[in-house]
Formats: structure tokens, sequence, C-alpha cells
């Protein structure tokens, strides 16, 4: 558990020549933007492994078209439901709690997150790992730390890629979602360095690992400020712990709404 690490990383990008870097609403200047975050990569201890990673990285245009065309979260709720197969999800939650009682009641013991919240977030990510993305993350990731929309969000983000490919817990060839989501519950590089936790205790944090990542999900909103026992319905105390997880509105109702049918 590395809660600092992305902290860190956001101050030190903020305050130092990262502020200076360029930015693009095109491909045409990714590859000087490439050499100009090679050079801050390094100052801040990316290796070689990393920065060839980078290096290698295209422009992801199918990540830059999703990311400005996201109209799934401008429905209402009950659309929104029905478009990501909210009643599929909490039948399939339910099953999974069942068949997995052991290893839920650990995760429940560990941090005090209820497992209907664990598992709606499994199911709405990825469909319970059924379908985890096809991106690649490190070109995801520094397209979007590239592109002027949100640099100061991305670019920790993309610095934590480099980072991992460097101990080898990613690859330069590693898929996630269209913003360099990796894994069951799409977690950004950044938040595996700071919430990742070695759930199957092999010694490695593996996103990709149905273990590790419901661990760090779990610890992920623990460290956010979960309160054992209190209310996640909207209003509650624990609401607020699910924004922090996605910051639409719709699909932290979405949550809450598939939690509570099958904790039902």
């Amino acid at each position: 558990m590395r809660k600092t690490a992305l902290t860190f990383l956001l101050g030190a990008l903020l305050a130092g020549p990262a502020a200076a870097l360029t930015c693009g609403d095109t491909a045409a200047g990714f590859g000087a933007w490439k050499r100009e975050f090679a050079q801050y990569a390094a100052q801040n201890g990316v290796g070689a492994r990393g920065l060839a990673a980078l290096d290698s990285a295209t422009y992801a245009t199918r990540t830059i078209n999703a990311d400005r065309n996201q109209r799934s979260f401008r429905y209402e709720l009950d659309e929104f439901m029905r478009i990501r197969g909210g009643d599929t999800i909490v039948a399939q939650g339910r099953r999974q709690i069942e068949n997995n009682r052991d290893f839920f009641l650990q995760l429940e013991l560990t941090y005090g997150v209820p497992s209907s919240i664990i598992v709606a977030i499994h199911g709405m990510e990825t469909g319970f790992g059924n379908f985890m993305g096809d991106s690649n993350v490190v070109s995801a990731i520094t397209t979007l730390a590239y592109d002027c929309r949100r640099p100061a969000f991305f670019t920790p983000h993309a610095l934590a890629a480099l980072q991992l490919v460097d101990r080898g817990a990613i690859s330069p060839n590693s898929t996630g979602a269209m913003h360099g989501e990796l894994g069951h519950t799409q977690f950004l590089p950044g938040n595996i360095l700071a919430y990742g936790v070695d759930g199957n205790g092999d010694g490695i944090v593996d996103m990709t690992n149905r273990a590790d990542s419901l661990y760090s999900t779990a610890n992920f909103l623990r460290q956010k400020g979960w309160q054992t026992g209190q209310s996640y319905a909207e209003g509650g105390p624990n609401f607020r712990v699910i924004q922090e997880w996605n910051a639409a509105g719709v699909y932290q109702r979405a949550i809450a709404l598939i939690a509570s049918r099958i904790d039902a």
C-alpha cells in the first residue's frame, strides 16, 4: 500500500518542470511531446524499460474519440442501468458472493467494505472480468497526458505507467480500457501505485488477477474514508466514498443501487 505515492507525484508534477510541457489536440505534436516527457520521466527515476515503452507509444486516436464522446454518463439512471445491464450485474453479483463466500468474508473483515459494493464495481467495470479492455495502456495514458483537455490529471498516471513498466508490473504491450485503466476493476496506473494490494499472496500486484484487483478496490475505498456499517445510499456517509471511485453522478447512483439490490 503506497497511499502517498500519487499525492507525491501530483505535487511534483504540478510544481516542477512538467507544468511547462507542451500539449496538443491532434497527433501532430505527439512525437515532440514524448521527447519532452522522456526527459522529465528520466529526471524522476524512470529507467530504460519505461523510457523504451514511452518511445514506442503511439497516439491513441480511439482513446481521444472516446474521451470526447462519453454519452452514456449523460443518461438518466433507469436508462443507464438498462444500457449497462444492471439487472444482470445484480444476478451475477449474488452468484459471485454465494460461490466465493470465504473470499468475500475475508475481504469484508480486512477492509470493512460490503461485498455487494465490490461486486457491483466489478460487474460494472468489466462484467466480472469478461472484458478488461483492448487498448494499449502506455499509448492511451500518454496520449491523454499530452492532450490539452486534462493533462494535469493524466500526467501523473502516465509517469506511473512508465514506473510500472520499469518494475515489471505491466509490459509495454499491456492492454486495458480506453483511458489506460487496468484489470478487473479498471485501476489507473497511479492508483495501482497508491492502493494496489497483493490479494493472492504471490508477491506481485497484478490487476488482471481477480484477488489482487478486488483487494485493491476494497483498499481504495477504505483509504478514501469508507465507514464500516454506515450507509452507502445517496446522502449517506459512504456515498461520498463511491464518488471518489468515479466522477459521474449516474455511475455513482448505479453502484449504490446495484449493491442495495444485491444485499436485498
